[in-house]
Parts: C-alpha cells; structure tokens; sequence
C-alpha cells in the first residue's frame, strides 16, 4: 500500500485515487512549487467525525506529588518563572497540551515565594490543591485561596501569585489554551515593568461584590468579555451542589452538575474556558455520552472511576484525568455512603460560539442518540 492508498473511501463523494507511476510523478512537480492534490489528504483532513489525537490519561496525585514538591529544591520561582509540572498527553506532546488545545501543570510554591507579575494572550485558571496561604493578585484585586477553590486569571490581567509567608508549601493546577492560542498564532507575553503589582482594592472584594449567586450588585456594570467573580470558593460550590441534589434527579450522562458561570451576563467565566463542578451521589453510574470538546477533570472529593471508550480508568482525591472530544464517557461513584465530586474545565464556549457543539448518547440497544446537533 503507498502512501495515499491509506486514505481512500470507496464511497461516492470521497477522495478514491489510487497512485500510478505518472500520478506519483506529477505529485513530485507539484512539491517543488510548495503545493499538493488535494485528494492526496482530503479524506484525512475531513474526517467523518472527529478524531482527537489526545488520549484518555489518569494522572494521579500519588504518583506526581513527591516530584512536584522536589521541583523546590532544584528551581526558585524568579528561575523557572514559574515553577510547573505540566500533564503532557501521549497524542499531543508536539504542542504541550494535557487534551485537545487545553494546557494543564502543576504549580507549587513555598511560604514567602511570589511569582513575578506578568500578562498575556491565554486564559487562565487556577484550581487549589492542597496547602495554606496562598493568593493571587489579578489586576489589583487580590485573592487568598484555600483548597478546591478556583481562581481566574483571564486572558490579557496583570496576575501574579504567592504564598504568604506564615503559610505552608502549595499546590494547584493551571489551566490554560495556550495551545489555542499558539495554534491561532495569537501569542503575546509581558513582564510586569515593576515585577510585582500594588494591590489596588480590598482583599476578596471581587468575591463579596459578586458572590451571591441569587443578587446581582446594584450598579454593578460590567463589560469585559470575563467573569468580575474572580474566585469561586469551595464552601459555597459544594453547598450549592446539595441543596440542588435534594431538588433534582441530575443528568443521567452528568449527574448534579451545574457550571460556574459569569454573574453580569450568565455564560461562561471566559471566552474560550469554561468551567464546572459536579456531584456523583453514592453508586451513581452516569450513562455515555460524547460531546464535540475536550475536557479535563480534577477529582474534589471522593472516589470513584470513568469508562471512556469502552476502558476503565479509576480516580481518587486530587486525581486528574482527561476525556479528548468525541470519547465516549460515563462516570461511576463506588462509594455507598460518600458523594464524588469533579471539577472540570474544557473548550465548550469555544464550541459553542464556532456553532461546532454537538452531543450524542450511546443508547440501550448500542446505537446512537443525537441530544443536541
């Protein structure tokens, strides 16, 4: 089989050209000119439906954590800039991405480090893993953070992070598109001139503005395309998760999910981020779906495990693991008597502005079930 046999459809409408001598030949001209037939690779780049080169992949905190915390003795923050273990996906190591177009490390810092100030084209986000102390400053306004809360850092904000120095060594995730952003060739990046920012606000102002989820501040005007809740903690996240578990069945592909979302307008936390946390009541087993996205998971509390295309992956406290776009998913809570939560970010406001979103159920009879097309 040659080169270009691979990818030939016996199909009406396909690509179906198979090599000669004489076509090889005029293949080799056209190289010379920087150009190529386009039903040489038309079936490849047309796919019939979406096919990631990410593959599912458990990272697990057990594993990562005696390495993240050795990182800070072999680099100061003002070395590395900033001191990140990042999840590097099997399928996606060309472009440093953990899924798809999204970036995920894990940044550790000990008492008294700041990072130095900084801004550019990628969106950001931050989810606390262990550790006290901690804060980020975001355009003057600064955030103390504790575990499973979750802090933005959107695309073009001065943000700069630290810990203080009366805390203990900390660990979070950072999520970023910068693959996105590289892959649009839209990247630019800028130190602080002074290196560190003036806080300009009240600590957690952004959060006692912003922060009911049922009142909207009066006069509270807001027009950047981002979230003004800059930090989303975790006691009210997981309260407003029970409270609707006792109002609800949930989804039967997502159990009790419900999105972090911008306060001034409803919709996503940032243009191309987006977010959600959701609960798994004891012994729930979600049914599969697949959604055109990717995703990537931090387990919040519990226990449990996900089945993605067909394959079993078990999780545990701190856990991440990804579902690349088009897989197959369901999750599984083993636990009879303690409920599973997973935070997660992914691509989906990307998606739904592009108009590319669609989502399919596997059905009992193991065909297929469009929910949204």
């Amino acid at each position: 089989m040659t080169r270009h046999d691979a990818y030939r459809e016996e199909t009406i409408g396909r690509a179906n050209v198979g090599d000669t001598p004489e076509l090889v030949s005029y293949y080799k001209e056209l190289e010379r000119f920087e150009t190529a037939a386009l039903w040489t690779v038309a079936n490849k780049i047309e796919p019939w439906q979406p096919k990631s080169e990410s593959v599912p992949v458990v990272w697990r905190y057990k594993d990562l954590r005696g390495h993240v915390l050795r990182s800070i003795d072999l680099v100061t923050p003002e070395q590395a800039g900033r001191r990140v273990i990042y999840l590097n996906n099997p399928g996606r190591r060309d472009v440093a991405a953990a899924v798809g177009w999204l970036y995920s490390g894990l940044q550790v810092m000990n008492p008294g480090e700041a990072a130095s100030a900084h801004r550019h084209s990628a969106s950001a986000l931050r989810f606390i893993m262990e550790g006290r102390g901690a804060y980020t400053v975001v355009d003057g306004h600064k955030m103390t953070l504790g575990a499973n809360d979750f802090v933005l850092t959107p695309n073009g904000t001065w943000h700069e992070h630290g810990v203080s120095a009366d805390g203990s060594p900390c660990i979070w995730q950072d999520g970023l598109d910068i693959p996105l952003i590289n892959a649009l060739e839209a990247g630019f990046y800028q130190v602080h001139p002074e290196l560190q920012q003036a806080v300009t606000y009240p600590v957690n102002d952004s959060t006692r503005q912003w922060g009911s989820a049922a009142l909207r501040p009066g006069g509270g005007a807001w027009s950047r395309p981002y979230s003004p809740l800059l930090k989303y903690e975790w006691a009210p996240t997981y309260e407003a998760l029970q409270r609707y578990a006792q109002a609800t069945d949930g989804s039967p592909y997502d159990g009790v999910l419900m999105d972090y979302i911008n306060p001034a307008t409803g919709g996503p936390v940032m243009p191309t981020i987006g977010a959600s946390m959701q609960l798994l009541r004891p012994g729930e087993h979600t049914k599969a779906h697949r959604q055109v996205g990717s995703f990537l998971y931090q387990v919040a509390k519990g226990s449990g495990h996900s089945v993605i295309n067909g394959k079993r992956y078990d999780w545990s406290e701190r856990d991440i693991f990804c579902v690349p776009s088009w897989a197959f998913h369901e999750h599984v809570n083993g636990s009879a008597g303690d409920d599973a939560c997973l935070f997660c970010f992914h691509d989906l406001p990307v998606m739904h502005a592009l108009e590319l979103y669609r989502e399919e159920a596997l059905a009992d009879n193991g065909g297929y079930q469009p929910i949204i097309v």
